[in-house]
């Protein structure tokens, strides 16, 4: 496996991000779950009712609703592309 210089130099944080912003197609509901930890959103728990659903609330107020994939935890494609333009990446 090649080693690019500039991936060694980046921090988790800025790997997982490349990662996101490349929209690939195996991308994990734990792996958005630390993305959005890094914007400053934190999940709200709303207890045995929730059931699947998911929601994300930061300082702002600013409100992100997921549906937790099952079995395998591999998030849609258009879900991917509704968070990116919430984040306005």
């Amino acid at each position: 496996m090649q080693l690019n210089i500039v991936t060694l130099l980046l921090s988790k944080q800025e790997k997982l991000l490349v990662r996101f912003l490349q929209q690939p197609k195996d991308f994990h509901f734990d792996e958005m779950t630390k993305l959005l930890g890094y914007y400053s959103f934190t999940a709200v728990k709303k207890g045995k009712t929730s059931g699947s659903r998911v929601k994300f609330v930061n300082a702002e107020g600013l409100v992100i609703l997921l549906h937790k994939p099952h079995p395998g935890g591999i998030m849609k494609m258009y879900q991917l592309k509704q968070i990116k333009e919430i984040l306005g990446l």
